[in-house]
C-alpha cells in the first residue's frame, strides 16, 4: 500500500516513525494509502532545515521573493487538473470544487505576488532637527502552518504563500486525512525555483501539534480548524511565547426578509449549504426566514432545487456535491441529525441511509433539511459540518439581528433583501466577521483579509492580505540622525561638495 511520508529538504522521505493513519477514497470506502504520523524528532530535523534556508531567503530582496511566487503561481495554473484530480479522490470533492478550492488559493498567490509594494516601510523626513525616522517589515524566521481537511490547497496556500513572501520560511503541517495535494504543492514549489528547505511538509497528528507549539525555533503558528482545538492551539503556542491565529467553526445564518427575491435566495443557499457537502467553514446551515409568510415562500422556492441536487462520486462531472471525507465523519453528520429530531426539528428532507448504486461503502449523505428549529436546540448551536440545512424562524428584524449576533460562533452572515436601508444597518449592527448582502458565502478577496469573531477565531490577526503580511512580520523603526563634524577616522569624513 502507498505510504505518504514528509517533504523536507526539498524531497519527499520516509517517515521513521511505525504510526501512520488512513487516507480512505471517500468514494469507495476503501483505504487508498498511509500516512506517516511524524515525531518530534522528525520536527526537529525540518525546522533545522527551514531555519538555514531562511537566512539567505531573508536578504534576497523582493522583487525576487515575487518573481518566485509568480513562477509558483504558474506551476500551480499548469497543474491544475492534477491537483484536482488528486484533492477529490482523498476528500471526495466534485471536480469543479476541488478547482476552485486551488484557484482560490492562486488568489492569495497571486496577492503576494505584490509583496515589493506591500512590504514597503514608512519614512519621516525631519521628525527633529535633522532627524529622520522610517521604518522596515521584517520576517519573522520560521513559521508553521497547520492546515484543515476541508480545503487541502486554498488553506495551505494561504499560509505558506504570505509567510515565505514575507522572508520566512514555512513549516506545514496538513490535515492528516488528505495529506497528498499539501505534499505535492510543496514539491512544485521546488520546481517553480523555491529554496530547498523554504517550505517543510510534517504529517502527523496531536503530537506534530503540540511539537509546533513548543518548538523554540518556530515564531508563529497559523492554524484553521474547529473551535475546540484552535483554542488549544492559541493557548498552547501563545504559552511559548509565539504568534497564534487560529480560525474555529462557524454556523453561518442565511437571512431572508420578506422582499427578497426568493428564486435567487434560494438558488443561492442551495450551493451555499449543499455545495462541497456543507463542510466549509463558510457553508451557510441556517436560514432565518423573517416574518409571516416568508418561511413559505422561501421554501416553495427551495424544494424544487433541493429535490434536483444530485450527490454522486467526485469524478461525475453532473453530481453536485460528492462524499463527505471519512467515515467517522458521515456517522457524526447523521447523529446531529438524529439529535435534532430528537430536540423536535421537523424533517422535510432527510439524507441519512442514502447509498449510490456501485458505490454503496462510501461516505455519502443525501440532502437534508430541518424545519422548526429553535435557538434553544443543542444542534443549532453546534457545528454538524455536512449537507444539512436548519430553519429558524424569525418573526421581525431585531430577532434576526440577534440570531447570529448572539450565536457563539461569528464566522460570516448574508442577508438577502431589496431594502438598501435595511442591508445597511443589518450590516452595521450584527456581531459576525463577515457580511454578505445577497452574496450567501461572503469570502474576501484576497487582497481583504479572511476572519470571524467570537468562537470562530482566537488571536488579533486575520488570514492572509495586509493581515497576513503584518501577522508574518515585525516592525523595526530606526531614528537617525548625521551630524556634522569631523570623526577620528578621517576614512568616514564625507566630503562636502
Amino acid at each position: 500500500m502507498r505510504i505518504i511520508g514528509h517533504f523536507i529538504d526539498g524531497k519527499r522521505v520516509d517517515g521513521i516513525s511505525s504510526r501512520t493513519g488512513d487516507v480512505f477514497n471517500p468514494n469507495t470506502g476503501e483505504v487508498q494509502a498511509k500516512v506517516a504520523m511524524g515525531t518530534p524528532e522528525e520536527l526537529d530535523n525540518a525546522v533545522k532545515g527551514a531555519a538555514a534556508a531562511q537566512i539567505e531567503w531573508a536578504k534576497t530582496n523582493p522583487q525576487k521573493r515575487s518573481r518566485l511566487m509568480f513562477a509558483f503561481k504558474e506551476k500551480v495554473e499548469v497543474h491544475m487538473n492534477e491537483l484536482a484530480e488528486l484533492l477529490s479522490s482523498e476528500h471526495g470533492k466534485v471536480l469543479a470544487d476541488s478547482r476552485g478550492d486551488v484557484m482560490r488559493g492562486i488568489d492569495v498567490i497571486e496577492f503576494a505576488c505584490g509583496i515589493p509594494h506591500g512590504q514597503k516601510g514608512e519614512h519621516t523626513h525631519g521628525a527633529g532637527p535633522e532627524i529622520d525616522v522610517y521604518s522596515m517589515r521584517r520576517p519573522l524566521g520560521v513559521v508553521a502552518g497547520i492546515t484543515p481537511f476541508n480545503f487541502p490547497a486554498m488553506i495551505p496556500m494561504w499560509m505558506f504563500g504570505m509567510s515565505i513572501a514575507t522572508g520566512n520560511a514555512c513549516i506545514l503541517k496538513p490535515s492528516e486525512k488528505d495529506p497528498s495535494v499539501p505534499m505535492r504543492l510543496a514539491e512544485l514549489f521546488v520546481e517553480a525555483g523555491g529554496p530547498v528547505g523554504l517550505l517543510q511538509c510534517v504529517n502527523g497528528d496531536k503530537e506534530i501539534v503540540d511539537s509546533i507549539c513548543d518548538h523554540p525555533m518556530i515564531k508563529a503558528v497559523s492554524f484553521v480548524g474547529s473551535s475546540s482545538i484552535a483554542q488549544y492551539v492559541y493557548a498552547c503556542a501563545t504559552a511559548s511565547g509565539k504568534r497564534a491565529q487560529c480560525m474555529g467553526g462557524a454556523k453561518n445564518h442565511g437571512i431572508i426578509m420578506p422582499d427578497a427575491n426568493m428564486d435567487q435566495a434560494a438558488k443561492d443557499i442551495l450551493g451555499a449549504a449543499y455545495g462541497s457537502a456543507g463542510e466549509r467553514c463558510m457553508a451557510l446551515p441556517v436560514v432565518v426566514p423573517v416574518g409571516e409568510g416568508t418561511a413559505e415562500k422561501f421554501l416553495e422556492s427551495l424544494i424544487p432545487g433541493l429535490e434536483a441536487i444530485k450527490v454522486g462520486i467526485s469524478t461525475d462531472p453532473d453530481a453536485d456535491y460528492g462524499p463527505v471525507v471519512t467515515r467517522a465523519h458521515k456517522k457524526s453528520i447523521e447523529a446531529g441529525i438524529d439529535k435534532a429530531v430528537e430536540e423536535g426539528a421537523t424533517v422535510l428532507r432527510d439524507g441519512r441511509g442514502f447509498t449510490l448504486q456501485g458505490y454503496e461503502n462510501g461516505f455519502f449523505i443525501g440532502p437534508t433539511l430541518l424545519d422548526d428549529v429553535t435557538p434553544d436546540m443543542d444542534t443549532y448551536h453546534e457545528e454538524i459540518f455536512g449537507p444539512v440545512l436548519q430553519i429558524v424562524r424569525a418573526d421581525t428584524f431585531e430577532q434576526a439581528v440577534a440570531l447570529p449576533s448572539e450565536h457563539q460562533y461569528g464566522n460570516g452572515v448574508a442577508i438577502f433583501t431589496q431594502n438598501g436601508r435595511a442591508a445597511r444597518e443589518f450590516a452595521d449592527r450584527v456581531e459576525v466577521g463577515m457580511v454578505g448582502i445577497n452574496v450567501p458565502i461572503p469570502v474576501p478577496v484576497s487582497y481583504h483579509s479572511f476572519g470571524g469573531w467570537k468562537r470562530s477565531a482566537f488571536g488579533d490577526a486575520n488570514q492572509y492580505g495586509m493581515e497576513g503580511l503584518r501577522f508574518y512580520t515585525k516592525v523595526k523603526t530606526v531614528t537617525q540622525r548625521w551630524p556634522e563634524g569631523e570623526t577620528r577616522d578621517s576614512a568616514f569624513i564625507i566630503p562636502r561638495f
